[in-house]
């Protein structure tokens, strides 16, 4: 049997329509952790689920308490934090830098942005600053993981 026109379009249709499901389902869940009243980290978590993750907000007053929890050092501090595949995330990271750290997989903690970058991720404003994404170890050491 010959696959007619009518197969091929009807097979390339479910492919596209299980492409998404099926790429988010290979995405692990993330938990973001934020102040009630913080604008940008709820355009952020815009950012991660446009990107694919399923996300779990949980609103938070006392930030410096979760990120203490999580590990995330002072300086790298940001407004929301967010565990996602045993990594923890620290303010306005870029999706696509948390799908390389799920796919490589680096020894480390997590990846922060420090401050608040404006034309990062959740901090759209029509100018960009920019910035680096660091990658920081339970021991204290850090690394760039990416500039923007």
């Amino acid at each position: 049997m010959h696959p007619t026109r009518r197969h091929v379009l009807v097979g390339l249709a479910a492919i596209s329509v299980a492409g998404p499901a099926a790429r988010a389902a290979a995405l692990p869940p993330m938990k973001v952790w934020k102040d009630p009243n913080c604008g940008c980290c709820g355009a952020w978590v815009d950012h991660v689920r446009a990107a694919g993750f399923t996300v779990e907000v949980e609103e938070v007053r006392a930030m410096n308490q979760v990120k203490a929890r999580l590990g995330v050092p002072a300086d790298l501090a940001s407004c929301h934090t967010a565990q996602v595949g045993g990594y923890v995330l620290e303010g306005h990271v870029p999706a696509e830098d948390v799908k390389r750290l799920l796919a490589e997989k680096p020894a480390g903690r997590g990846l922060a942005v420090p401050g608040m970058p404006q034309g990062s991720p959740g901090m759209e404003t029509g100018v960009k600053d920019p910035y680096e994404v660091v990658l920081f170890r339970a021991d204290g050491t850090r690394a760039v993981f990416a500039q923007r």
